[in-house]
């Protein structure tokens, strides 16, 4: 698949595992917890490590990430912002992948949760954006899926139909081609995903607003001219 950037020639390449993960934590927070993003080093490190809302569940640490956020910023799909005395990040996956918001939004959670069928996708995007229904949201994927090549190719794969499910899932291809048999019958039924599905959105209200209160605190301390506290290493 091809990436476009803003300065050079487009190039094909392909995420690791850990570079999709960062992507699409930034994806995620840019649009969860706004009033907390650019991220730091720490608090990306904190949202890729997630026990809900991610499959797999990762233990990165900070300097996989440092590594994936020196891949990504060359072409054009994150950014590092000014102004603060510690460096944060910000995603420029729109530009850089060159789709439109609602496609954006797809891809960010199929590599975040993993293959889902359009319902769990539009159920999942619900803070990120509001689709109006299904049909909405397998247009878009059917739109990447259908990519032309001049534009760089597919993006997702339709799965065939998983024993014992209702409805197809969609896999990402921002990795690399997938096995889509083995996929389709590892993969979960959207019964059960569905059924946590409540639990984990839960889950990721709590970590949203402490991380909102962790930026708070380290405003705060930059007014008052004093040095945050030490953020806590999950490990």
């Amino acid at each position: 698949m091809t990436f476009s950037s803003d300065t050079t020639a487009p190039a094909s390449i392909t995420l690791t595992a850990i570079e999709a993960r960062v992507l699409a934590t930034l994806m995620e927070k840019a649009r969860t917890v706004p009033d907390s993003y650019p991220l730091s080093l720490n608090t990306l490190m904190l949202g890729c490590n997630q026990k809900s809302s991610r499959d797999p569940v990762m233990e990165l640490t900070e300097a996989e990430i440092a590594t994936a956020l020196d891949t990504l910023m060359p072409l054009s799909l994150v950014r590092a912002s000014s102004g603060s005395r510690v460096a944060r990040y910000e995603h420029n996956f729109q530009r850089g992948v060159g789709v439109p918001e609602q496609s954006a939004v797809v891809l960010g959670l199929l590599m975040l949760r993993g293959p889902q069928t359009a319902g769990e996708l539009r159920l999942n995007a619900e803070r990120w954006y509001r689709f109006a229904d299904i049909s909405s949201v397998e247009g878009f994927l059917e739109e990447l899926q259908d990519r032309s090549s001049e534009k760089g190719g597919p993006l997702v794969i339709k799965l065939p139909r998983a024993s014992g499910a209702r409805e197809q899932r969609w896999a990402h291809l921002l990795c690399g081609p997938v096995d889509a048999n083995a996929l389709a019958t590892s993969g979960r039924s959207a019964d059960s995903q569905l059924s946590g599905n409540n639990t984990a959105e839960r889950i990721d209200r709590l970590e949203a607003e402490l991380i909102s209160l962790r930026q708070t605190v380290q405003r705060l301390c930059a007014e008052l001219g004093v040095t945050p506290p030490e953020e806590p290493n999950p490990n």
